[in-house]
């Protein structure tokens, strides 16, 4: 016998997370995780300390080269990023 007020564990999960608070957070989490899969290994290695605040995503860089090559294309990372997320998380990226 099927049970007609079912829902998928996903949905249920997500407006827990939302009621709770706690949606924001996580996809905010799950961005800076998904750095270094959007900008690869060879540029993650001149990246530390990843932080967002106010919807702004602020990498710092220890080259100055990439910094510049990287502001180039600060439009296309912003919507990768949000893109793997799943979610509007950053408007945009500060680089220092």
């Amino acid at each position: 016998m099927k049970k007609s007020n079912t829902e998928p564990l996903r949905d249920v999960l997500m407006r827990f997370l939302r009621q709770e608070g706690l949606e924001t957070p996580l996809n905010q989490y799950r961005l800076i995780e998904a750095w270094k899969e959007v900008v690869g290994p060879g540029i993650a290695r001149y990246t530390s300390n990843l932080y967002i605040k106010n919807q702004t995503l602020y990498v710092h860089l220890t080259s100055s080269v990439l910094r510049q090559e990287l502001l180039l294309g600060r439009s296309l990372l912003v919507r990768n990023l949000n893109n793997k997320v799943g979610a509007q998380v950053i408007t945009d990226i500060v680089l220092r």
